[in-house]
């Protein structure tokens, strides 16, 4: 009998400017919002539901501003994981919450706290790739690289794996999740048209394959002000074990994408495909060892 799972993930615009509005009262409007589509979701019976990079707020990234410190909450006892872990219970619904966290004063990371469907904190993921090499996308001003590793969630309805936006352009902690146990991959993330675009329905797909799990692959939409870096270009969309999407959102408006995915699926995928058997990890010192381009090699 197939293991059928449904998910969902939640994109959504941030149509209020910090210029007019405070950050306290953009931050209400936003978890307001995400929490009608996380009812819509439970209507929906949606198991296990993901929302969006830094779901409470703008992309805030898109500047170098202090400002922004406010947002931070601590994990799991913020006010904002309070209510999502009460809607988890409520709903008997898997969330994966992305979070501004704060550790101690001055050390932030961008964070992901999963609940339970009985509305338990399982833990957190703290995303490892800081990206600040693009016009608009400061974040090594804003977060610290993650430091807790690659963790999978044994939830109710799967075993589940988080990756943030810019973690997925490496493929190395994509095959850990998998190691791990991951049967699904949620990757909440703030990308807009132009550069990598073309990349958002390449990599993804890529890390499903090689390592034969799930992956749900989130962005809000919507053009973000004062800033100008682009238009976040929403396609959520779910991908299964062989690469192929399943079910994908809209390009321009606040969505819940819902799939039915059978998780038994990865096993008939690995049955055919035995990337894990024919693995060589003893090959692969050099990935650790080799230097970056251009860095002067360290001594031994």
């Amino acid at each position: 009998m197939p293991r059928i799972v449904r998910c969902g993930v939640i994109q959504a615009t941030c149509e209020w400017s910090p210029e007019k509005y405070s950050l306290a009262d953009i931050k209400e409007k936003m978890i307001a919002k995400h929490e009608k589509l996380i009812a819509s979701a439970a209507k929906k019976d949606v198991q296990i539901l993901g929302l969006q990079e830094l779901f409470y707020g703008p992309y805030f990234c898109a500047e170098q501003n202090a400002r922004w410190y406010e947002l931070t909450e601590s994990v799991p006892n913020g006010p904002t994981l309070v209510r999502m872990q009460k809607l988890a219970k409520k709903y008997k619904m898997v969330l994966v919450v992305p979070i501004y966290e704060v550790e101690m004063a001055g050390l932030f990371y961008n964070t992901a706290a999963v609940f339970d469907a009985d509305g338990s904190y399982l833990g957190k993921y703290r995303k490892h790739h800081i990206p600040h090499c693009h016009p608009g996308f400061w974040e090594k001003f804003y977060f610290t690289p993650g430091n807790a590793g690659y963790p999978v969630f044994e939830t109710r309805f799967g075993k589940v794996g988080v990756y943030i936006c810019y973690d997925r352009h490496f493929p190395e902690g994509a095959r850990i999740l998998g190691l791990n146990g991951a049967e699904i991959v949620f990757n909440p993330s703030a990308t807009v048209a132009g550069l990598s675009e073309y990349l958002w329905e390449l990599e993804q797909p890529a890390h499903a394959v090689a390592n034969q799990y799930f992956v749900a692959a989130i962005n809000r939409v919507g053009t973000e002000k004062p800033w100008s870096i682009g238009e976040f270009y929403g396609k959520s969309y779910f991908c299964n074990p062989r690469g192929k999407i399943v079910a994908q959102g809209s390009r321009d408006k606040d969505e819940l994408v819902v799939a039915d995915l059978d998780f038994d699926e990865i096993k008939d995928v690995r049955a055919t495909w035995q990337f894990y058997r024919d693995r060589r990890p003893e090959s692969y010192d050099e990935i650790v060892r080799t230097r970056t381009p251009g860095m002067p090699q360290a001594a031994d």
